[in-house]
């Protein structure tokens, strides 16, 4: 048995957070947190890419940023069914795996 944590597990189990908060500001409040440690992610990543590599992935990068946009305003529902989805696709991609 493996011992070490997963990154999808605990991508999966913040995004059932969001689903299981049954406040709704804090249900948003995890969502934006979401939003802003993507945003912190994003901005890490690229600031150790090479020139190149920028080149590279900036349709990439700019693509996430315009997603991580998007979900800015959203409503504790828009939250909720966005990480089910999530779930979902974590779920189906380990079945994949396994």
């Amino acid at each position: 048995m493996k011992n070490s944590v997963k990154t999808d597990d605990v991508i999966f189990n913040f995004f059932k957070q969001i689903c299981d908060e049954k406040n709704d500001k804090k249900c948003v409040e995890l969502g934006n947190n979401w939003i802003h440690a993507m945003e912190m992610n994003l901005s890490k990543m690229e600031a150790n890419l090479d020139e190149k590599d920028r080149i590279k992935h900036k349709e990439d990068i700019q693509n996430n940023r315009d997603h991580l946009n998007s979900m800015k305003g959203k409503n504790s529902s828009d939250w909720r069914e966005y990480a089910t989805k999530c779930m979902i696709e974590i779920m189906d991609n380990k079945n994949k795996i396994d």
